[in-house]
């Protein structure tokens, strides 16, 4: 089976586990499984961080089939957000991974209005959290306590793409700026000379000077949290993408070099690159928002170049889909041996981001993605 009817069957296999998995959990905005059933985080956590990728989901299955199942679906998700929108602590640096995959994806797809505006609306928060004392977009809230004030996390960049598509559909040109501010800083202060990055780079918020960095969800400061490494590269080509600026580019590729560089001989990816050799723990998210970012990547270097992005991409998506990927009807999952964060006490289990960029990875390959980044 040559590489294109491989992603054709995978594409195949996810079309008929989700028309399923969607009709039993139409009502839920699941995060992960127990016992092979999605939660529910819209009944006590609506501004959890990931509580945008179900919708991502439908929209991207509704993309591909023209079935209005998903397309409902992902209205209920997108509405039920409205929760968080109007919760101002539940307000945070994750307002691109809330509302790209639902409100903006929703109004690029069917131009409703309510849908634009609530995008704007969550574009106008996220600006409203940069910090120009070290140009940076603040992370976390912390009830009143100022001791996250100055900190900033890799993960952001992800959340950029809200501020760029901001800047497209008003011309406003403050969202574009404050957008490559922080993408300059990343390049400055979370990007190591090896490739790897750092998860949490602390500042002081009333000077901007660099204080310190901290391990985060990988194993120890100076580590190699694999998650945030494909944060990293998807976030930089997508910077790139809506920019044009090369050295984003040129970071995407600094950072995607130093992740395939580290893909072991199973191509199954750890936690952390740096995590002592004993430690056998996995994250299969990180492998297919990797994939992701790499066949971005691949579209913007030299020829020559290009099969250095996409054969990496093919072996990382591969392995999942012959070892992480649970094709059962009655599980509602699709990946599987997913982490949160080193240090949590459960690890590897299933999370709804991992399917999500699985899905999206297939579709990039089979041509039916919508790009909602």
């Amino acid at each position: 089976m040559d590489e294109l009817q491989w992603a054709g069957a995978v594409s195949e296999k996810i079309k008929k586990k989700l028309e399923i998995t969607a009709r039993r959990n139409a009502h839920k905005i699941p995060y992960t499984t127990k016992d092979g059933v999605f939660d529910d985080k819209s009944k006590d956590e609506i501004c959890w961080w990931t509580n945008g990728f179900w919708g991502g989901i439908m929209w991207q299955m509704y993309h591909a089939t023209g079935n209005e199942l998903y397309l409902n679906i992902a209205k209920s998700n997108e509405k039920e957000l409205d929760r968080n929108l109007m919760d101002a602590q539940g307000m945070d640096h994750d307002s691109g991974f809330k509302w790209l995959p639902t409100a903006v994806c929703d109004y690029r797809i069917t131009g409703d209005l309510d849908a634009r505006n609530r995008g704007l609306l969550a574009a106008g928060n996220l600006a409203g959290r940069f910090n120009p004392a070290g140009s940076f977009i603040r992370a976390w809230n912390d009830n009143g306590d100022a001791g996250k004030a100055g900190w900033a996390i890799i993960d952001c960049m992800m959340n950029l793409p809200l501020l760029y598509w901001a800047y497209a559909e008003t011309k406003d040109s403050r969202f574009q700026q404050i957008a490559a501010a922080h993408a300059d800083m990343a390049e400055r202060y979370f990007v190591r000379p090896d490739g790897s990055v750092n998860h949490i780079v602390a500042f002081d918020p009333v000077s901007g000077k660099f204080v310190e960095t901290f391990g985060g969800q990988g194993y120890a400061a100076g580590s190699s949290w694999t998650r945030g490494q494909a944060w990293a590269l998807y976030g930089f080509i997508l910077s790139y993408i809506h920019t044009k600026k090369e050295s984003y580019l040129d970071t995407a590729k600094h950072v995607a070099n130093y992740f395939i560089a580290n893909i072991g001989p199973d191509a199954l990816i750890p936690v952390d690159f740096r995590q002592p050799e004993e430690c056998g723990l996995e994250d299969s998210t990180a492998s297919a928002i990797a994939a992701c970012g790499l066949l971005e990547i691949e579209k913007y270097v030299p020829q020559n170049e290009k099969h250095i992005y996409h054969q990496a991409a093919i072996r990382l998506l591969q392995v999942l889909d012959e070892k992480r990927c649970n094709w059962e009807e009655n599980s509602d999952n699709i990946l599987e041996k997913c982490t949160g964060a080193f240090h949590d006490e459960e690890h590897e289990y299933s999370i709804i981001y991992g399917d999500y960029y699985f899905i999206e990875a297939i579709w990039k390959l089979t041509g039916q993605e919508i790009f909602i980044w």
